[in-house]
């Protein structure tokens, strides 16, 4: 028979406060995420990782690269990784800047490759002899002339981005119109989003941004692809392989190479030369030489003399080559 006594006013509130507080702890709002239905292709975190560990290695590649094209010691940072909409990204860039669309073949769709002022003028002007060591203030379009020359500039990039990717998936990225003013981009949907990369690009005193957006839709598609990468990259070689990799790579060539950067000179100059002339190299005596290995600034040293031999003494090695 069950019980008839009768509860207390305490009794209830407490009941009603412990439901209440059962409820709160339960609450599936506080578990929810929140989701913009205007950005449908948004990335995982994890996949933001990989792209962003993905263009680190390309930004690496690329230094090499420009250095070797330029004749110059070229520093390139990645600066930032994001997803943005469209409209935001093209919002970010300045106008006039140097804007290239670039196909994305097999898969449909573009990509879009932006280039500041500030570092396009100073590369016109190392293509065409000078230093490229003044600040230039330009604020102007690109002539179609200057256009043709940096097509050597960008096909470096767009190697070297292949080259990044490739691990990914076989991406032919290739030019196919140039652009000045953002607000005249048509190339994707103001809400949808892209893969905004932010790459800071260093020439001695100068230095200007080189942005990389991307269609998330593109991303999203070869997410398998990235996993899969991705697990490669976490899986630890057994012994047996790491004895066969070391076989495998003690025959190899290295090439030491160790530069004295000096001064340009155009066609007409140097055919202007006679005996007694004296040319100032741009180099200090006092500072040391970069030993590059197979194309990468490793060590610093002075050249010297072992003999009939000339030799390169090692006197530090760079914390980042």
């Amino acid at each position: 028979m069950a019980s008839d006594r009768l509860l207390s006013q305490e009794e209830i509130d407490n009941v009603f406060r412990t439901a209440k507080g059962a409820r709160a702890k339960d609450d599936p709002a506080k578990r929810a995420q929140p989701y913009d239905f205007r950005r449908p292709d948004r990335i995982a975190k994890d996949q933001l990782r990989a792209i962003h560990l993905l263009h680190d290695n390309f930004a690496r590649s690329l230094a090499s690269s420009l250095s070797a094209y330029l004749r110059a010691y070229v520093m390139v940072n990645l600066i930032s990784v994001e997803q943005l909409s469209f409209l935001e990204f093209s919002q970010c860039l300045p106008a006039p800047t140097c804007i290239v669309s670039l196909g994305m073949r097999p898969f449909d769709g573009n990509s879009i490759l932006e280039m500041n002022p500030q570092m396009v003028f100073p590369i016109l002007e190392m293509l065409l002899g000078g230093t490229g060591k003044t600040p230039l203030k330009e604020n102007r379009e690109i002539t179609e002339i200057e256009r043709s020359i940096l097509t050597g500039v960008f096909r470096i990039i767009l190697h070297d981005l292949r080259q990044a990717w490739a691990p990914i998936a076989n991406i032919n990225f290739s030019i196919e119109a140039f652009e000045t003013e953002p607000q005249l981009l048509q190339i994707l949907a103001p809400n949808e989003a892209v893969v905004a990369i932010g790459i800071e690009i260093r020439i001695g005193e100068i230095a200007g941004m080189m942005n990389l957006g991307i269609p998330s839709i593109i991303v999203k598609m070869l997410r398998q692809k990235f996993d899969q990468q991705w697990s490669v990259r976490k899986s630890e070689s057994t012994e047996e392989e790491q004895e066969r990799m070391w076989r495998l790579l003690q025959p190899a060539e290295l090439k030491f190479d160790a530069r004295l950067i000096g001064p340009t000179l155009t066609v007409e100059q140097m055919l202007e030369l006679k005996a007694g002339d004296v040319l100032a190299f741009d180099y200090p005596v006092e500072r040391p030489l970069v030993l590059i290995v197979n194309g990468t600034h490793k060590f610093l040293g002075r050249v010297g003399t072992n003999g009939r031999k000339r030799v390169f003494h090692i006197e530090s090695v760079l914390d980042r080559p």
